[in-house]
């Protein structure tokens, strides 16, 4: 618990940063790239203050109970892998964020941009930090959808909006299947420990379940990592702003699901059923991603198609199962984010400076952009494995590992095909640089734009090809603690001896690496021609076939959406009620029909049958009357008041309180409407439809009764009530047990309520938006017409009243939110009034003259309550608490006496806020739609009075 504090704000700062961001999203662009750094430096510095334990063998870990009932815990932990993860994700987003500052234009939505980007960091964070396999998930999940907004941050390009949406659906799919996988691998280990899980690996193996765990495990990373086959969507995502492909492709998103493999390689790992399949997939996509990677003429493709080979050869490493190779995936590892950062921020250089990224119309840069084409030249010679750099230490590694595996009895094949991929390798990054800094330029336009950048954009890139070369030159000194201990929790024991150096002789792998550069060499002298013959050939093209897939899938089921629900609503709910029907007739005959119980009845007083017959009596005139749209309001209306009084007459004051604000909310919001609605609707059922579907309705309603009437006259089964009564005033400090409930012992379901409501009211938004546009708004403006108007639309008296009416709902509001812990009402009722007031003043003096003294924005206040009830149960966590614990203690003071404080208050304040805005945001938006249909209205009676006019 000594680095509790440490782990959560480490996880805590990306997505405090992308909050704050969004909420000065209107600031500069300094202020909001400062605030990313300044958290991305603020975590790198606690990540380092973790290092030293961590590398000297401890492994800082915290654990908070979130939903236990799941076996879903808040828990983070810090190991070697854990570590350096945390470190690239941290260091090298803060130099991405650096060269973002400069790379994005002025008026763009740096807001927008660098929220996403810091709340794609917190889910990185969590996914490499995370001690729990659910919590792995949520990030996971999370991952998938800040890469969407990333990915399609220009939504003016068709190709960002299809490569984002291809990147979700592949990814999103993948995690599906991932989220199965886990959930077994859990159920199979006992536990959803992530340390626990670990040392159960022989548990897992041993299972007859082994096999799908793997498989959909195997789905999951293989995806997020974009190997083969389903590698496509990651060149697809190129269409994201520079930044973020030198982020995703060198230490997140892509990085996910290699981090997984190596994460689960106790547990998973050393079965021939793994080591064949993981190693086959690395090896297949490493060779095909480096020869399509040496025909792509697009930067940024080429450096994709490199980053999906680079990845399948870590996949490779990490499926032979050998503790050399699991350190030798480690190794490259740091070695690729260097490199692939560095040249990724090199490619948006070129491209910010010269306008093209088509590498055919590029060429002799180095003289125009000398800074750049060094920094990019080192780094592809890294890339390359070329010495004395980082990357020629870990491919020597890669190569010698690869002969000590023969799969099916072939010694040769991995080593031969690994070869084959190197060589294509070095050739796609020498013919990166020589086509693209050296020799003459083929287009005199980009040459002539061509210079270096200001240095806010070529250092973060020259920082990490300083990294790569000392990765090469002094590799024990720099990166030998950090592989060592990375590679011990990989393995799940201590790592192997090992001695990083530029020199171990001549030996095969040597022997390997000099014919892969010679090999690259003469792919650079005989490109064209190889060119020519890879453009003749017609290769399947994997987005048309992805695109093709879609759309047959999409179109089928269509067709069988249209088979199963008909586009007939009426259809499709007189199908639902008939099957409910006939489910409560069959549970009817299998309990025994069997209908009044054995529990005595309350003897009905006079009062309670009245109120029983004027509920029959509006119900039969909701239905008689289904035409008439204002008296079936009336009805509704007396249906609500008996409802209510039903909750005063059994002593639950609470819920009449809620039951009457719900209706008068409900039916103001209706009448108001009702205003942009024809008087009479229009006949929808024929005589004898009505007939059929009366007859249905009649036979729903009784069973429904029936039911009641069994459940109600037989005695209660087992009750927590008497726990909530004796628990409610020491356990969660108030008397009123109803808000305790809500705010304590239930909070995390009130939670979700308000979560849905404040969706409902967003949704609402969205479906009212249009409707007084298109097809949508000529209807309305033909209803405004047909609707008389009256000349006196807000009589005085009513006016005034509202006015004064006004601050006394307000202080009701008020009381009724400060009582709710101890009396009947709290946030929600207290919310439902103060709507209330505002709803008498659009009624009262109409929409333009509330609309111009309305100071709050609704979408902000959903938000805002949300996320005060969310901060009100992790606030619980920090110190020590389940998740939404509440807390309470009594004070004095002078004057007004001894009184309780209660965090509960704070999460009632969320449930206000979200239930007010949601009520507002629905009032604004009807408002919003008269205003704009009364203007139409009355441009269709000036457009009519010219027409007449002389």
């Amino acid at each position: 618990m000594a680095y509790a504090l440490t782990l959560y704000m480490l996880v805590a700062l990306p997505f405090i940063a992308a909050l704050l961001i969004a909420l000065l999203a209107g600031g500069s662009r300094l202020l909001h790239s400062g605030i990313a750094g300044v958290a991305s430096a603020a975590g790198l510095a606690l990540l380092a203050s973790l290092a030293g334990p961590v590398v000297g063998g401890a492994v800082p870990s915290v654990t908070a109970s979130w939903v236990p009932s799941l076996g879903l815990d808040l828990a983070l932990m810090v190991d070697g892998l854990g570590l350096m993860f945390a470190g690239l994700i941290l260091g090298i987003g803060l130099l991405v964020v650096i060269f973002a500052r400069f790379y994005l234009n002025e008026g763009e939505a740096t807001g927008r941009f660098f929220a996403s980007l810091m709340l794609f960091q917190g889910a990185m964070l969590g996914i490499v930090l995370a001690g729990n396999v659910l919590l792995m998930l949520v990030f996971w999940e999370l991952t998938s959808l800040s890469s969407f907004l990333l990915i399609g941050f220009w939504q003016h390009k068709a190709e960002g909006r299809q490569g984002a949406r291809m990147a979700l659906a592949v990814t999103g799919g993948g995690g599906l299947a991932l989220i199965g996988g886990m959930v077994l691998l859990g159920l199979v280990a006992g536990s959803f420990d992530l340390a626990t899980i670990l040392a159960r690996g022989a548990q897992v193996q041993a299972s007859p379940l082994y096999p799908v765990i793997l498989a959909l495990v195997l789905v999951g990373c293989f995806t997020k990592s974009a190997q083969f086959p389903f590698h496509f969507w990651l060149p697809h995502a190129m269409a994201a702003p520079t930044p973020v492909s030198a982020y995703l492709h060198s230490a997140t998103m892509v990085k996910a699901g290699v981090f997984l493999l190596a994460r689960l390689w106790p547990v998973l790992g050393g079965t021939e059923l793994y080591t064949v399949t993981v190693s086959s997939v690395g090896l297949v996509t490493m060779v095909f991603a480096a020869v399509v990677a040496l025909f792509r003429h697009d930067l940024k493709s080429i450096l994709a198609y490199s980053t999906i080979s680079q990845l399948g050869l870590l996949v490779m490493l990490l499926g032979f199962s050998l503790k050399m190779a699991a350190l030798a995936a480690v190794l490259h590892i740091l070695n690729h984010a260097a490199f692939k950062a560095a040249l990724f921020m090199a490619a948006g250089i070129v491209d910010h400076e010269t306008g093209t990224r088509d590498i055919r119309r590029l060429g002799g840069l180095a003289k125009a952009m000398p800074v750049t084409a060094g920094i990019a030249t080192l780094a592809a010679a890294s890339m390359a494995g070329l010495p004395p750099l980082g990357g020629f230490i870990s491919k020597e590694m890669m190569l010698y590992e690869t002969l000590h595996v023969a799969p099916f009895g072939l010694p040769w094949l991995v080593p031969v095909l690994a070869t084959i991929g190197a060589t294509f390798s070095v050739g796609y990054s020498l013919r990166l640089v020589w086509h693209l800094f050296f020799g003459q330029p083929r287009d005199p336009e980009p040459f002539a734009r061509a210079h270096d950048p200001a240095a806010g954009m070529w250092v973060p890139s020259a920082l990490l090809t300083v990294l790569a070369v000392l990765l090469g030159l002094v590799p024990m000194a720099l990166a030998a603690p950090l592989v060592g201990t990375a590679t011990a929790a990989v393995t799940g024991a201590s790592a192997p001896v090992f001695e990083l150096a530029l020199w171990h002789g001549v030996n095969l792998a040597l022997i390997l690496s000099v014919i892969a550069v010679a090999g690259g060499a003469v792919l650079l002298w005989r490109h064209a021609g190889l060119l020519a013959l890879w453009e003749r050939t017609a290769l399947p093209d994997a987005k048309r076939m992805f695109d093709a897939v879609l759309g047959y899938a999409d179109s089928r089921l269509r067709k069988a959406m249209v088979a199963v629900h008909t586009p007939s609503l009426q259809r499709m709910v007189l199908v639902s009620v008939a099957v409910i029907v006939l489910l409560i007739i069959d549970g009817a005959l299998a309990g025994g029909g069997v209908l009044t119980g054995t529990r005595p009845g309350l003897p009905a007083s006079g009062p309670a049958i009245i109120a029983w017959a004027l509920l029959i009596v509006a119900t039969a005139a909701v239905v008689n009357d289904a035409r008439q749209r204002l008296r079936v309001l009336v009805y509704v209306s007396v249906i609500g008041i008996v409802v209510s009084l039903a909750f005063v007459r059994f002593s639950a004051p609470d819920l009449a309180l809620t039951q009457i604000s719900v209706e008068v909310v409900t039916i103001l919001l209706l009448l108001l409407a009702l205003n942009l609605l024809p008087k009479a609707p229009p006949t929808l059922s024929s005589p004898a439809r009505k007939w059929r579907d009366g007859a249905l309705a009649l036979a729903g309603g009784t069973l429904m009764g029936a039911i009641a009437w069994a459940i109600l006259t037989r005695e209660p089964g087992a009750s927590i009530s008497a726990y909530h009564l004796a628990n409610a005033k020491p356990g969660g400090g108030g008397t009123n047990v109803v808000n305790v409930i809500l705010v304590d012992f239930r909070a995390f379901d009130t939670l979700g309520e308000i979560i849905v409501l404040g969706i409902a009211g967003l949704a609402i938004y969205a479906l009212l938006e249009g409707t007084a546009r298109g097809a949508a708004g000529a209807r309305l403006a033909r209803w405004q017409e047909d609707m008389p108007h009256s000349p006196e639309r807000h009589p005085m008296m009513l006016v005034m009243a509202s006015r004064i009416a006004l601050p006394l709902t307000l202080t009701v509001g008020i009381y009724l939110f400060l009582r709710g812990h101890n009396q009947p009402g709290g946030g929600f009722i207290a919310a439902l009034v103060v709507a209330i007031a505002f709803l008498l003043q659009y009624l009262a003096a109409g929409y333009d003259w509330s609309d111009r003294r309305r100071r709050f924005g609704e979408h902000q206040m959903i938000a805002w309550g949300v996320l005060v009830a969310m901060a009100t149960g992790l606030g619980a966590m920090a110190f020590g608490g389940p998740f939404l614990t509440s807390w309470f203690d009594y004070f004095s003071l002078p004057l007004i006496g001894k009184f309780e404080l209660a965090s509960a208050m704070l999460f009632d304040t969320g449930v206000f806020l979200t239930v007010l805005g949601a009520v507002m945001l629905t009032l604004a938006q009807l408002s919003q739609i008269a205003q704009r249909a009364a203007r139409a209205h009355a441009r269709t009676l000036a457009d009519k009075a010219q027409e007449s006019a002389p």
